[in-house]
């Protein structure tokens, strides 16, 4: 790009608007100018803000470190400094829909990785490589806000990365049923051990509005746009249990799925080497080169040694065998607050560039 878009990070204080930061420096198409965060932290330096609470295992960015923290409800005043934001807020739900909708009729693009807006039917709730094609309905949702530019784009849940794009390339096989337990690490409750020692040696059975999401939010993803809005998809039928371990990073998914035209083994592993979409295609920064990573190794993927594949931007899956109940299952594995959080975030964000519904505002 000739010129950097100006960005600004809404909830720039908790841990995803850290990895935010972490993420986007250096980067080639996105210049961060703006950190806002709640009143309590505004008028500070943002080294400030985050003393004692920066979570990341590298140094804050030199380029943000003096940046004076802004209060995320001035919108205007936010708003002014940017061209869009990545929005990551600690809010009850129905302030952070208000929020977002009062930075998009600023004519300011909203990329937010809060689920407020995912079940809002003209915001695109969107994986870049599985459901591009639902960004046309910004066009009606910016028709509804009254903007031109303005609008919100939305990522999914995080824990559903670790096993949505395996599903998503078998969709031509017509899955039918799938259970699914998600082993889900402390990071995505925004924590690390120092901060919650009761996960040490320890696992959680619940995840408060977890399964549901999990259940729910693939089924938006497969749908179609129809009439201005995301109709979701009928099938197949999602059942899940989603559990907290005490893994800092990284959502691990056991997996087991049917199909209404059964595919072979061989036919399972070509659909996932062969996997890619737009991001791929426009070769875009962030995108993995190979999308969907299969280990042959039976104790593979771990966590541990897996969750940083493609830079934290793949996705793994290992383990693929015939099942007695159902007809395959497999072992799943996605970076939670890379892929499944802010990282995801930065692809739409560029896909949303490229594809021209991001410009600067000077233009």
């Amino acid at each position: 790009m000739e010129k950097k878009l100006k960005v600004g990070i809404v909830g720039g204080t908790g841990m995803v608007g850290q990895r935010f930061l972490a993420l986007l420096e250096n980067h080639p198409y996105f210049d961060v100018k703006v950190i806002a965060a709640s009143s309590r932290s505004a008028g500070q330096t943002y080294e400030k803000a985050v003393e004692g609470r920066w979570k990341m295992s590298t140094s804050i960015p030199e380029t943000v470190k003096n940046l004076i923290v802004l209060d995320a409800a001035k919108v205007e005043e936010v708003a002014s400094q940017v061209d869009f934001i990545f929005c990551a807020v600690d809010m009850k739900k129905d302030e952070i829909k208000a929020l977002e909708e009062a930075y998009a009729k600023t004519e300011t693009p909203v990329v937010s990785n809060n689920s407020a807006h995912r079940w809002t039917p003209d915001v695109p709730m969107v994986i870049p490589e599985i459901n591009d094609e639902h960004l046309k309905v910004i066009e009606a949702q910016r028709k509804r806000l009254g903007t031109t530019k303005g609008f919100i784009a939305v990522k999914p849940n995080c824990s559903i990365q670790s096993y949505v794009p395996m599903l998503s390339a078998l969709l031509d096989y017509e899955p039918t049923t799938v259970v699914a337990s998600t082993y889900q690490a402390i990071s995505g409750a925004g924590k690390t051990f120092k901060e919650w020692p009761e996960m040490i040696d320890n696992v959680i059975p619940y995840i408060g509005g977890e399964e549901e999401k999990s259940e729910q939010e693939p089924l938006r993803i497969w749908g179609k746009v129809e009439n201005d809005a995301i109709v979701k998809a009928t099938s197949p039928v999602i059942t899940t249990q989603c559990i907290r371990v005490p893994v800092l990073d990284g959502h691990l998914a056991t997996v087991f799925v049917s199909f209404k035209k059964k595919p072979t083994k061989e036919q399972i592993l070509e659909s996932w080497k062969n996997y890619k979409g737009k991001p791929q295609e426009l070769n875009l920064p962030s995108a993995p080169k190979q999308f969907i990573t299969y280990f042959e190794e039976d104790n593979r993927p771990q966590t541990g040694l897996d969750r940083n594949t493609e830079k934290g931007m793949g996705v793994c899956v290992g383990r693929l065998r015939e099942d007695t109940v159902y007809d395959y299952k497999f072992v799943g594995l996605s970076h939670n607050t890379v892929r499944g959080a802010a990282g995801g975030a930065v692809l739409i964000a560029e896909l949303l560039t490229a594809e021209g519904y991001i410009t600067s505002k000077e233009s």
